[in-house]
């Protein structure tokens, strides 16, 4: 078969490339740049078995030849239309993601955040670089405990599983909404018609969603309205799927205890931006998927998938 890569990866991850598909062609993408940005047009594509990276979705819907794009990101707003799932769905081609690689720092950073909220962390982080006055009685008054408190989860895939894992020791009820309704061990499953039952009941509320027509705007005045006053909101999935007017409003109205973005529209978030201004909310630089050797992980999973595909078996985080 014939793997076209794109991306700009470290020599540890081409070289762990390389030894992985020695009965393969490897051919590169002309021009390589991050792992997370849209790939040009390139002609080498029509050669590809495989394409690896962030390759220009009318190219994937040219090539007949086509059978699975490996996508480095976990994101995959480019290619989530309905002309392109259909158009695979009918030819037999695979879609997947990078979800897996990417799932555990980002439900490390929800977590991070959680604890952050609940001990009080940032207003004493302020206070050290401000007066550093010591309120004793205020700070521990207002710190709480994550035990017990509930957490509703927009989007249950590869992210929304590690995160719940990871708060399984905390004796927390999770809620997931999710399109397919299934059993999920620890966790309760709801439809979309039971969301705004099951918002009033969240301590944290943490967006998971891709971008999409059906998710633009999708956290909106009327859902955040359902929120319990006290409520935290998180959002790791996009920008996009927030109403961010509505945020800064609840925010500044004190309907909302605290939100924490590490996605914002647009991105780079302008300076002048007033959620950089707004009351009680916090943002990182779409930093929540990093680590170090994240290219390294990214390429372990792609190979991972590779020798699933070459087995005829099935394949962790596919879309189409």
């Amino acid at each position: 078969m014939t793997i076209w890569v794109h991306g700009d990866y470290s020599e540890e991850s081409l070289a762990l490339l390389r030894a992985a598909t020695g009965g393969h062609r490897v051919i590169f993408a002309e021009k390589a740049s991050s792992v997370l940005i849209a790939g040009k047009p390139d002609p080498s594509l029509a050669e590809a078995d495989i394409a690896f990276g962030q390759p220009d979705p009318e190219s994937c819907l040219a090539s007949r030849r086509l059978k699975w794009v490996a996508l480095s990101s976990a994101g995959y707003t480019r290619y989530d239309t309905e002309r392109f799932r259909e158009a695979f769905k009918a030819r037999g081609s695979i879609l997947t993601n990078s979800s897996t690689a990417h799932a555990d720092p980002c439900a490390h950073h929800v977590l991070a955040m959680m604890l952050a909220f609940s001990r009080q962390l940032l207003p004493s982080y302020r206070t050290q670089l401000s007066d550093r006055s010591w309120p004793y009685n205020e700070r521990r008054d207002a710190s709480s405990v994550l035990t017990g408190q509930t957490v509703v989860l927009f989007g249950f895939g590869a992210i929304g599983r590690r995160l719940a894992h990871l708060l399984t020791p905390f004796e927390m009820q999770v809620i997931a909404l999710r399109r397919k309704v299934y059993s999920e061990p620890g966790v309760r499953i709801v439809p979309e018609e039971d969301l705004t039952r099951v918002l009033p009941l969240a301590d944290h509320v943490v967006n998971l969603l891709p971008e999409n027509e059906e998710t633009r705007n999708y956290v909106n005045r009327r859902r955040l309205g359902c929120m319990k006053p006290g409520a935290r909101f998180y959002n790791v999935g996009r920008g996009t799927t927030v109403d961010q007017p509505a945020l800064i409003e609840a925010l500044e109205l004190g309907r909302l205890a605290a939100a924490y973005l590490d996605v914002t529209d647009p991105e780079p978030l302008p300076p002048d931006h007033p959620l950089w201004s707004t009351k009680h909310c916090f943002i990182t630089p779409h930093t929540a998927g990093g680590r170090k050797a994240q290219d390294l992980h990214i390429m372990k999973d792609f190979l991972k998938n590779l020798a699933a595909f070459e087995a005829g078996t099935a394949l962790q985080d596919r879309i189409v």
